[in-house]
């Protein structure tokens, strides 16, 4: 095995990006499986390290049973090496079939194998936003699943804030902080309009789409043509997609995507419910009935998400 960082044997490469590579390694000392996020340039900028850094004190600050753990944070050539505990899984983007010739309704995620995973995406969101946490980039690249314990964590807060509220200015659509496809309108930065906890529900939207149907809300490739396509463009719904899908599911999923934030849910809490409802409904007559979703958001127990601007 290669040595990637001192200490650290390589194992595989979990995932790469333009900017970072996520390894799965094995700590010398203990002969334990970790996972090492690292910057691919060989000369980082003062701005990357300073992520990694920041990236390190917002998971050091959680305990949260769905968020990765951090080890350390190591030098590592001329930048940082952030070192996380493992659960053994892998990004969920590689359990996603994609869409083609061959996809059938078959081979994209069945109902009982998506709503437990959909639930602990859930109550992962609602703890991670009741301790003032916005992600900003959830896809099912920065989900980690193990498949035979069904353990879910959320990885990459590089870019994620502490702040209830921030604004977002507009600029080059190449230039943006988070992934474009997964991307809520308003964190386009085109839209004049705040974020908050409620963007991360749209980028859930977007994830849940594409485990259902095996294909992205839009399949634009232009950035500006994506941009529009969020701001402005219904998606078709994945019951359209996926007939194996009930209409309940998929309101649940287009509720998410809404384009503006009041039109989405307001807590992860309500979301989890929804979920959890149709999980036993699922469960009890082996079919999801019809139901109007959203009924159930905003328990009285969830003060926490009337932020301040």
């Amino acid at each position: 095995m290669n040595t990637i960082v001192a200490g650290y044997n390589l194992i595989e490469v979990l995932c790469e990006n333009s900017t970072t590579l996520v390894y799965r390694a094995l700590r010398e000392s203990k002969q334990t499986s970790v996972i090492i996020k690292t910057l691919k340039t060989e000369y980082p900028t003062i701005e990357q390290l300073a992520r990694l850094r920041h990236e390190y004190q917002i998971l050091q600050s959680l305990t949260i049973e769905g968020v990765v753990k951090p080890l350390a944070l190591e030098s590592y050539q001329n930048g940082l090496a952030l070192i996380l505990s493992d659960l053994g899984g892998e990004p969920l983007k590689k359990a996603i079939p994609q869409s083609g010739c061959c996809r059938t309704a078959a081979s994209n995620f069945e109902l009982e194998t998506f709503l437990p995973i959909a639930i602990q995406l859930s109550s992962i969101l609602a703890e991670l936003h009741q301790n003032n946490i916005i992600h900003k980039d959830i896809k099912p690249h920065n989900i980690l699943i193990n498949i035979k314990t069904g353990q879910i964590k959320i990885i990459d807060f590089s870019i994620s804030s502490r702040l209830s509220r921030e604004n977002q200015t507009v600029s080059n659509p190449n230039l943006l902080e988070g992934t474009l496809a997964y991307m809520s309108p308003e964190q386009t930065g085109r839209m004049n309009r705040s974020i908050d906890y409620r963007t991360d529900f749209y980028s859930l939207g977007v994830t849940f789409y594409e485990m259902l149907t095996g294909q992205l809300p839009f399949q634009a490739t232009d950035p500006l043509e994506l941009v529009h396509c969020h701001i402005a463009k219904i998606p078709v719904s994945p019951k359209e997609l996926n007939r194996e899908i009930s209409e309940a599911v998929s309101a649940i999923v287009m509720k998410l995507l809404a384009k503006t934030a009041e039109e989405r849910y307001q807590s992860a809490l309500g979301l989890k419910a929804d979920l959890e409802k149709c999980l036993r409904k699922l469960q009890g007559t082996e079919k999801i009935e019809n139901f109007i979703v959203g009924q159930l958001d905003l328990y009285p127990t969830e003060l926490f998400y009337f932020w301040q601007v």
